[in-house]
């Protein structure tokens, strides 16, 4: 049996033929080739690093989750009226006027007028700052998914979209870190009649805040018909404040337990309430008393504890029976 083979015919071909090489142009498109590609995965590379340093240092979780708890506290703050007054309107030699003085000047309906202003604009400025931070919490989604994709479009061509949206989450973040600062809740309007007196005060007005007051849930302890509360503040005030502490048993069942509540004004952080009924459930909350200038308040801190049960009855005396109940 024979096969016929077939040759290469590498004889017919000549080696110095212009056919044996690349065209020069074909070899310098080739290159450029190369190097535009090169230079496409240093500029993807370049800007992906760029998007990873600013989900690191501007959008990190770590920061969001921070001012997430900013943010609840601020929601659990109380805010008030501040009176700043300034000299009076004649002469340096005026001392200065302290709050409690200058309400003597000011008419009470616009003031009660402003402190509803104020409290619409807290509100306002709170709704405004979980607003900003969903937008963050959002971009930071968008962003996070965009470096893990393996597309290299938007990096590449996409990338001024990119850079605009990174440009916006910096302002978002400027816009909410200056809104949590508490100055910036501010207001201003004319709370001094027109009186005839010759010197009428200028008064400047702001929302201050106070952070809220919280049980400590370590020392607040029940025992068998007494509990003993404490409770703090996060940033301790320069002068004594005075707090209302209320106190309910819960699921009353008879007429006479409906009695078990009250409410205790408290010149200290600590307090503890006797005569409570043993094994049983009672809710306390605390806040600082309202004060005149108080403008908004939408939370106090609440703690249910439960009392001891009540010491076992001493064994039944030899020669009496227990009756049991029909």
């Amino acid at each position: 049996m024979s096969f016929q083979v077939t040759g290469l015919g590498l004889d017919k071909m000549k080696l110095d033929s212009p056919q044996s090489f690349l065209d020069q142009e074909e070899v310098e498109e080739a290159d450029e080739q190369q190097l535009l590609e090169l230079e496409a995965w240093r500029t993807y590379m370049e800007r992906r690093t760029v998007l990873r340093e600013f989900l690191t240092a501007d959008l990190s979780p770590h920061l969001l989750k921070r001012h997430h708890a900013r943010l609840e506290l601020l929601k659990k703050c109380s805010y008030y009226i501040e009176i700043l007054p300034k000299h009076l309107a004649l002469g340096d030699q005026n001392p200065l006027m302290l709050p409690t003085t200058m309400f003597q000047f000011i008419d009470p309906w616009k003031f009660q007028r402003m402190k509803k202003v104020g409290m619409a604009q807290t509100k306002i400025q709170l709704l405004l700052l979980g607003d900003l931070l969903e937008q963050l919490d959002r971009g930071r989604a968008e962003l996070d998914a965009l470096l893990e994709s393996p597309d290299p479009q938007p990096f590449l061509v996409g990338w001024g979209g990119v850079e605009r949206r990174l440009a916006d989450l910096s302002a978002v973040m400027d816009n909410f870190l200056t809104m949590m600062v508490p100055g910036r809740l501010h207001m201003k309007h004319r709370l001094v009649s027109d009186i005839s007196a010759t010197k009428i005060p200028h008064i400047r007005l702001m929302l201050s805040t106070k952070m809220p007051v919280m049980f400590d849930r370590k020392e607040s302890v029940a025992h068998e018909d007494w509990v003993s509360l404490r409770w703090l503040v996060t940033i301790q005030p320069g002068a004594p404040e005075q707090f209302e502490l209320c106190f309910m048993l819960l699921d009353p069942r008879t007429q006479q337990e409906c009695t078990q509540c009250g409410i205790i004004p408290v010149a200290a952080c600590t307090f503890d309430i006797h005569n409570l009924l043993p094994n049983r459930s009672y809710k306390f909350t605390v806040k600082r008393v309202e004060s005149y200038t108080l403008v908004y308040e939408p939370w106090r801190d609440s703690l249910t504890l439960q009392t001891g049960p009540a010491p076992p009855e001493g064994p039944t005396p030899v020669g009496q029976a227990s009756q049991a109940c029909p």
